[in-house]
């Protein structure tokens, strides 16, 4: 510990801070639309926390490089809308084979070349059409308390303009000052627990498979195993990427049947472990990955309280909280999923079809917008091969 200062605690925990805030209460509203109770709940959040601060402590200090992992907030978006009418056990089945399919990936070293594949604007499109309710539920809570939810805005605008990495944070902060002036904390439910291990047996479903699972599997490659290796490489750590990708599925192998839905690199908290102000040698910033790594095992072990905590704030701010964290990733969809004019009508198919919620033989909206798009894509340039000949 001689070699640690503080500034690798404080990125660390301001890392960790803005996963929690971004992203926890959505991974709440999964846990609870497959029917957790409250002692599962704690094993979720139980296995997260171990399964990152293990995988972030691990691979950090094998490689002496800053290697943060996460949770997939993408899917735990997806499955938010994806598992309302599954059981638990259903749910279990379809955490323990996207980690068999990520791990699969990692160890035959196709982790790029497999979402060479997929296009990457149906990709996007896809993720931006999970994540699109969330945006929409900012503006009904706009509705139901304006001021609460107007003020959230504007400190999350304004923070994005002068601090992007603390604009999540202070949209929260600026929630509860609010909340706390107007009394709509229920202090009372909050309570300091300590979360344990809840074993779920899984079953498997075809159709879960298939409508949540594939959904899941490629969401959390494209939209955060990729851009996770960009960040590593981008700040000169040219790591290979087929260890990696095999540790978080391995790690979603072992945490799985506790709740832990997926385990993945982490892009936007990485580059807080990866900048600067963690460490000005760049050899020495894996000990902010290594502090981030420990506080995710703290929030782990304390998972209960975690959701004591945001289960005590109300519905207008955990809407806000959580569909506000989600623009910036909505917005680099679209982006991504238009930026290419040939694929646009593909795209569009898939965003579309993945917004409506549509569910047809138990397979969910997510899988059918890819197919479609896919199909769209393949006629396409299927007819414009025969045109040209």
């Amino acid at each position: 510990m001689k070699g640690f200062q503080l500034s690798h605690v404080s990125s660390g925990f301001v890392a960790v801070l803005v996963g929690y805030t971004s992203s926890a209460v959505i991974v709440m509203q999964a846990a609870t639309s497959a029917g957790a109770s409250v002692e599962q709940l704690g094993s979720w959040m139980w296995a997260l926390g171990i399964g990152m601060g293990a995988t972030c402590i691990g691979l950090s200090l094998f490689y002496r490089v800053p290697i943060p992992t996460a949770w997939s907030t993408p899917g735990a978006a997806l499955l938010v809308t994806s598992l309302a009418g599954s059981s638990m056990s259903e749910a279990i089945g379809v955490f323990l084979f996207v980690s068999l399919l990520v791990t699969l990936v990692g160890l035959l070293g196709l982790t790029e070349s497999l979402l060479r594949r997929i296009p990457k604007t149906l990709a996007a499109a896809m993720l931006a059409g999970v994540l699109l309710r969330f945006g929409i539920d900012v503006f009904l809570a706009l509705k139901a308390q304006w001021l609460l939810v107007g003020l959230m805005l504007a400190v999350w605008v304004l923070g994005r303009a002068l601090r992007p990495n603390l604009a999540v944070p202070l949209c929260l902060l600026m929630g509860l000052v609010y909340c706390f002036a107007t009394s709509q904390i229920a202090s009372d439910r909050i309570a300091l627990q300590w979360a344990s291990p809840v074993w779920m047996t899984p079953s498997f479903s075809l159709a879960s498979l298939i409508g949540v699972g594939l959904p899941l599997f490629l969401v959390t490659m494209a939209s955060q195993n990729i851009p996770g290796l960009a960040v590593l490489r981008a700040n000169g750590y040219h790591i290979p990427a087929s260890p990696l990708i095999t540790a978080t599925g391995v790690t979603g192998l072992v945490l799985a049947p506790f709740g832990g839905f997926t385990f993945n690199l982490a892009a936007i908290t990485a580059a807080i472990c990866m900048s600067p102000e963690a460490d000005p040698e760049p050899t020495r910033r894996y000990r902010a990955a290594v502090w981030a790594g420990v506080f995710y095992l703290l929030t782990g072990i304390l998972g209960l309280t975690v959701a004591s905590v945001f289960a005590a704030f109300p519905a207008a701010l955990i809407a806000a909280l959580a569909g506000i964290a989600l623009i910036p990733t909505i917005g680099a969809g679209l982006v991504s999923a238009l930026e290419e004019p040939a694929d646009r009508e593909a795209a569009l198919i898939t965003f579309l079809c993945t917004a409506s919620g549509l569910t047809l033989w138990g397979v969910s909206s997510a899988f059918w917008g890819l197919v479609l798009g896919l199909l769209t894509l393949a006629l396409r340039k299927r007819l414009q091969r025969s045109s040209g000949a």
